[in-house]
C-alpha cells in the first residue's frame, strides 16, 4: 500500500523471527491490516550488557541489513531503531497513527515483563497488541501431564509431545501471498554498529541450510566432536528466527527422529522457562543455592580461554571462542567439568 500521512498504520515488531518468509505473526499482521510498517528495536537495555566485540549483536545487524534490502528492492523498508523498546514505540506513536502492533511471543523473564508493559500502555493509548506463537512447535500450557501440570522430565514431556503432534503444527505462513500490504515508503537509513557503540569484525557464521547426509547420519555421528560433518549447527538460527522451527521440524520428520528429538528438546526447556522463570539466574532445585560455589577468578578465566590442562575441555572453549559454536557432547563435558571441579574444591577445602 501506498503510504500517505495520516493513514493508520500496523507496526510489526520482529524480535527473535527474523526472517520474510513462514513467520506467524508478520503473516497475520499482513493478511488483517494495510499499511504493515516493519520494526527492529535494538533494545539498549540488553546491549548495555554486552561487550563491545559480539558475535551476536553482528549476526543481527548483518541479518537485518539483508532483510532491508530485501523490502527495499520491493519499495517497502524495514525501519530500524535503538533505545527501550516502549519508549521507541511511544515515540513511533508520535509519528505515525498506530493502530495495532503486531509481534510474536518471547519466553524469556525480562521479554514477558517488557511485553506486560507494553501492552498496558498499548491499552491506554487505545492500540492493539497482538503476539502469537512462532518460535516453538509447542509452547507454555499446550504439552502439560494429564494433572495439567508442566512437565519437569523430558521423557514423558517428548511422549506427550510426539502424541499431540499432527500435520496442522507444521503449517507454513506464506507471508509473501500478502506482502502487498506492506507500507511503500522511501528507504530509510539503518544506524551502524559503531553508532550503537559496537565494533565489526570478521566472523563466520554457519549457514542457514545444512546438508541431506548430515540429517540422515545424525544418530551416528552426532556423538563424535572431531568430526566436521556430524551436527546440523543450526543453533543461531533456531535462536534469532532466522530460519522457521516449523520448517526445521518438517525435514527432522522426514530424515532423523533423533534430530526431532532436538527440537523437543528445545520446546521443553523453553515451557520450563515459561513455567519456571527463575532458572534463568538459579538453581531449578532450590537446595543447590546452598552450595558454596568457588569464586577463584583465574581459575574461571583458565576455564573461559581453554587453558585448563584437560585437552577436551579446553578444546571445546577453543572451539567456542573461535567459531561460537560448541559441540553438543563437548558442551556437556566442559559444563560438567567446571561443575566437578567446583564442587571438588568446596568438598576438600
Amino acid at each position: 500500500m501506498t503510504y500517505k500521512k495520516n493513514d493508520k498504520i500496523t507496526l510489526f515488531w520482529f524480535r527473535r523471527d527474523l526472517r520474510l518468509k513462514d513467520n506467524v505473526g508478520l503473516f497475520q499482521a499482513l493478511k488483517e491490516n494495510q499499511n504493515v510498517l516493519p520494526v527492529f528495536i535494538f533494545d539498549t537495555e540488553i546491549l548495555s550488557k554486552l561487550p563491545k566485540k559480539d558475535a551476536r549483536v553482528l549476526f543481527i545487524h548483518q541479518t537485518i541489513a539483508a532483510m532491508k534490502q530485501v523490502l527495499q528492492e520491493k519499495g517497502y523498508d524495514l525501519s530500524v531503531q535503538l533505545g527501550k523498546p516502549i519508549d521507541v514505540l511511544k515515540k513511533l506513536a508520535t509519528e505515525h497513527e498506530i493502530a495495532s502492533i503486531y509481534t510474536n511471543h518471547d519466553y524469556e523473564p525480562y521479554a514477558t515483563e517488557r511485553d506486560g508493559q507494553i501492552k498496558k500502555w498499548c491499552d491506554s493509548a487505545q492500540i492493539e497488541f497482538k503476539s502469537f506463537k512462532d518460535q516453538c512447535i509447542f509452547e507454555k500450557n499446550e504439552v502439560v501431564a494429564d494433572s495439567g501440570k508442566p512437565y519437569t522430565v523430558y521423557t514423558p514431556y517428548k511422549k506427550k509431545w510426539l502424541k499431540n503432534f499432527t500435520a496442522e503444527n507444521l503449517r507454513a505462513y506464506p507471508v509473501e501471498d500478502f506482502e502487498k500490504n506492506f507500507i511503500k515508503i522511501k528507504p530509510i537509513s539503518m544506524i551502524t554498529l559503531k553508532q550503537m557503540g559496537f565494533e565489526d569484525f570478521p566472523f563466520a557464521y554457519p549457514p542457514k541450510m545444512t546438508k541431506k547426509s548430515i540429517l540422515e547420519n545424525y544418530a551416528e555421528n552426532r556423538n563424535f566432536p572431531a568430526l566436521n560433518d556430524g551436527t546440523s549447527r543450526l543453533g543461531i538460527h533456531l535462536r534469532f528466527g532466522t530460519i522457521s522451527v516449523r520448517e526445521v521440524a518438517k525435514v527432522a520428520q522426514k530424515l532423523s527422529d533423533v534430530w526431532l528429538s532436538e527440537i523437543i528438546w528445545r520446546d521443553f526447556f523453553m515451557q520450563i522457562l515459561w513455567h519456571y522463570p527463575a532458572v534463568q539466574d538459579k538453581s531449578f532445585r532450590p537446595q543447590y543455592e546452598n552450595i558454596a560455589w568457588r569464586t577463584d577468578k583465574t581459575e574461571f578465566q583458565k576455564w573461559c580461554a581453554g587453558q585448563t590442562g584437560y585437552p577436551l575441555v579446553d578444546a571445546g572453549m577453543r572451539e567456542l571462542n573461535e567459531t561460537g559454536h560448541m559441540h553438543n557432547r563437548v558442551r556437556m563435558v566442559v559444563a560438567s567439568f567446571l561443575t566437578k571441579h567446583l564442587l571438588m574444591h568446596w568438598s576438600l577445602g
